[in-house]
């Protein structure tokens, strides 16, 4: 539970029970809290201008600035910069920002993206314009993979330890500067914050009352083995390689063999895993042109959609794109290989920048980086039952049109859960996935991909109001000029048979 004895602290219990809820301190670090245990003299004694946040002591934890910020493109608020050292080799960023007015009461810490390497002050300054405190860390490196990832404390940092200290800091920070804890703590990110979320809910129940986790990469690795088995057969020989050009026929085509299985023909596919589709129907009849594919590239787009397998056991390792991704296929199937996946095998993995992608064994390497991984950055486990026991709301989402991180790695996760932990109904009532038809990776693509996650998740958190439908809406210019309710999975929207097919209103969910 790292720091949330000090928020309970400063909030008004007493040093006793701080100092049992901090597992693992000890020495200098067990006594860097030095306020009284006397609660009156702690409300009494916390910050309340924002420049006076640097003298708080907190376990190795070193405020290294704390100035006020006038109102302007975000509302005026206390920016705290924070570098937390829980490690001999840690080295934590960590910013909290504290609206001067307009508090909401709550605490909400954002997530990154890639390999994490910085602070997310856009994501900041929008959570601030919503009322909240909030809390950015760079996970404990700067910049994307690289020889950091070959320390293993700092791959701890960046798989769990760095979020899990935002979280606890944060709200010291944030009861500090207000003299009372925040109500509730809330966590939201996609691609690598969709990962961080699911990670804080496995192994740091307490941490979050809820959780938006979108897109998350979830089985990190995995998806690192699955983009060098795309490189290695889009770069078997030249004739392999499918050029951008030829996306958009493959997508029409596409379209044209499942687009209408939903009952409306919006080039949208509601539900991929409805779709039967065989990219040979595009195989030229005579001359290659940017309307078919060579029998090579028939073969190199089959294996777009399929799931890369262990040879020597077929276990699956990771799946395949689903259809309707095919515009963003250059992430995976480019000239180069995707690079958050060759970073991890040059630098975790083989420790060597110029390691050839072609090399890799997909049946003795993949023991090796599961080794090498040790559980620090997947987010694999499916036991969320302490995390719902303690009433935690979760809310995943993924497009089905994800060119970067293929969505069914979601259902995937999504469904060792519910066999975990008995079924849907077992996880109901903290735990819901939706699938976002036509949206590419956290957004873009065709489909209805703008929606608030955080709002519904509020509403399930604090009102008790689970959500069976959200609202989505496709935008033209920043005008909506489509709405769809996303579904709870393994529902889909479907079409009542009668009213404008651009309102969600003639859509249920089933």
């Amino acid at each position: 539970m790292g720091f949330r004895g000090v928020t309970r602290y400063v909030g008004g219990i007493g040093i006793a029970a701080s100092m049992a809820l901090l597992p693992g301190l000890s020495g200098a670090a067990a006594t860097a809290i030095t306020l009284t245990s006397s609660p009156v003299a702690a409300m009494q004694s916390v910050a309340r201008s924002c420049e006076s946040l640097t003298a708080l002591t907190l376990p190795h934890t070193t405020i290294t600035a704390a100035r006020s910020v006038s109102a302007g493109e975000v509302p005026a608020h206390c920016q705290v910069s924070v570098t937390s050292e829980p490690s001999s080799s840690s080295d934590i960023k960590i910013e909290v920002w504290l609206p001067a007015s307009g508090w909401n009461g709550k605490f909400e810490a954002v997530g990154n993206g890639g390999w994490n390497g910085t602070i997310d002050r856009a994501a900041l300054a929008a959570a601030v314009r919503r009322g909240y405190a909030a809390a950015s860390t760079d996970t404990g490196h700067q910049g994307a993979g690289g020889p950091w990832m070959q320390d293993p404390e700092k791959l701890i940092d960046f798989g769990y330890r760095a979020v899990h200290e935002m979280a606890a800091i944060g709200k010291a920070v944030v009861a500090a500067y207000y003299g009372s804890n925040a109500t509730r703590s809330y966590f939201a990110g996609c691609s690598a914050g969709g990962r961080q979320g699911l990670k804080a809910a496995q192994r740091f129940p307490e941490d979050f009352d809820g959780i938006v986790a979108g897109a998350p990469a979830v089985n990190t690795t995995g998806r690192a083995a699955f983009s060098m088995w795309i490189a290695q057969n889009q770069h078997r020989d030249e004739a392999s390689f499918i050029p951008a050009t030829k996306y958009p026929a493959i997508h029409d085509a596409v379209l044209q063999a499942c687009d209408a299985l939903d009952g409306v023909k919006d080039r949208v596919i509601e539900n991929p895993r409805q779709c039967r589709f065989d990219p040979k129907v595009l195989e030229c009849k005579g001359a290659d042109t940017a309307a078919c594919l060579t029998p090579p590239q028939v073969a190199s787009a089959r294996t777009m959609y399929r799931p890369v397998v262990n040879p020597r056991t077929q276990k699956p390792i990771f799946p395949g794109l689903e259809y309707g991704s095919e515009m963003g296929w250059s992430t995976f199937g480019g000239p180069q290989p995707f690079a958050i996946g060759s970073q991890m095998y040059q630098y975790m993995v083989f420790k060597d920048p110029a390691w050839d992608f072609k090399t890799l064994n997909f049946d003795a390497d993949m023991a090796r980086v599961d080794t090498i991984e040790g559980g620090a950055i997947n987010a694999l486990d499916p036991n969320l039952k302490p995390f719902l026991a303690r009433g935690g709301k979760l809310i995943q989402y993924h497009g089905w049109a994800d060119q970067q991180i293929p969505s069914g790695s979601s259902v995937w996760y999504f469904e060792s859960v519910l066999d975990a932990m008995g079924g849907p109904r077992s996880v109901q009532d903290g735990y819901r996935m939706f699938m976002v038809p036509g949206m590419g990776h956290c957004g873009g693509g065709d489909g209805t991909t703008s929606f608030d996650m955080l709002s519904a998740l509020e509403q399930w958190v604090e009102q008790g109001k689970a959500p069976d439908r959200i609202t989505a809406a496709h935008l033209t210019n920043g005008v909506a000029d489509r709405t769809r309710p996303l579904c709870p999975y393994p529902q889909a929207a479907v079409y009542r048979g009668s009213g404008n097919t651009d309102d969600a209103a003639n859509f249920v969910c089933r």
